[in-house]
C-alpha cells in the first residue's frame, strides 16, 4: 500500500495537513535537542522527512532510516542524496519487529507516525528498547483525536469522507486514506500509550498533545544501567 502511494506521500502530508504536520515534526525532534544524540535510529523512516530534519537540526553523527516500504526508501534516498546527506543518513529497508543492529546501538530513536502500523506494537516497542542505549531516549510522534466536542465532530468528516476523498483524486489511493482513519481510530493513544510504553521497559514516560489534539508526542528513556 505505501508503495503505490509514495509517489504522492509528501504532498498528501503537506496538503492534509495543511503543512502543520512540519511543525510537528519540528516540534518532536525538539524533544531530543537537550540530550544531544550522535547515533540516531529513525523508524518507519519513510521518505526520510525526519530524518533529513534531524541532520539539519541536531547535527548528529550518523542516522540510520529503517522501513519496509522500498518505493518510499527510494523516494527518501533521492532527496538525501539531491541535499547532499548521504554521509550522515543511510535508509535501509528494515523491519521494525525485527531491527538488524546489536543491543544498545543508538542514542536516540524516533518513530513519526509509524508505530499504529506495527503488526505487532509490544514487539516493535521492545525491538526499539533493545537497541537503544541506556539512558536514551525514543520519542514517537504519532495521529491522536481531538476530544472537543465541536471539533471532534469535524475532524471525524475530514479523516473519514474528506481525506479519503482527496486520497482517491491525488494518491489515486482512496483505501490507503480510509485504512489511515480506521489506524487511528484503532491506536491506544494517550495514556493507554504511556502505560505500554511503560509496560514494555521504558521510564520517564510522557506526552505532550499539539493542534487542539489532532497529534501528539510521546517521549520516554530506557534506564540507565545502574538504576
Amino acid at each position: 500500500m505505501f508503495d503505490r502511494i509514495a509517489f504522492r506521500y509528501d504532498f498528501m502530508n503537506r496538503f492534509l495537513s495543511g503543512g502543520i504536520d512540519v511543525i510537528w515534526r519540528r516540534k518532536a525532534i525538539k524533544e531530543l535537542a537537550a540530550i544531544s544524540p550522535q547515533i540516531i535510529l529513525d523508524v518507519a523512516t519513510g521518505t526520510g522527512d525526519v530524518a533529513i530534519m534531524m541532520a539539519k537540526s541536531l547535527k548528529p553523527k550518523r542516522i540510520i532510516g529503517i522501513d519496509i516500504s522500498e518505493g518510499m526508501l527510494a523516494l527518501g534516498r533521492k532527496k538525501i542524496a539531491t541535499l547532499a546527506l548521504d554521509n550522515l543518513i543511510e535508509l535501509q529497508n528494515g523491519d521494525s519487529e525485527a531491527i538488524n543492529f546489536p543491543g544498545e546501538t543508538f542514542d536516540s530513536i524516533t518513530v513519526a507516525f509509524g508505530v499504529r502500523n506495527f503488526a505487532n506494537l509490544e514487539k516493535g516497542l521492545a525491538e526499539m528498547l533493545r537497541v537503544l542505549r541506556p539512558g536514551g531516549k525514543l520519542v514517537v510522534l504519532e495521529f491522536s483525536k481531538p476530544k472537543q466536542w465541536g471539533f471532534k465532530k469535524i475532524y471525524s468528516f475530514y479523516m473519514k469522507i474528506a481525506a479519503a476523498g482527496i486520497g482517491k483524486w491525488i494518491a489515486k489511493n482512496r483505501e490507503a486514506y480510509e485504512y489511515l482513519n480506521d489506524s487511528v481510530n484503532a491506536f491506544p493513544e494517550g495514556n493507554d500509550f504511556l502505560a505500554i510504553l511503560t509496560k514494555a521497559g521504558y521510564k520517564d514516560a510522557y506526552l505532550k498533545k499539539l493542534t487542539l489534539g489532532i497529534s501528539t508526542i510521546y517521549c520516554a528513556s530506557k534506564k540507565e544501567i545502574n538504576q
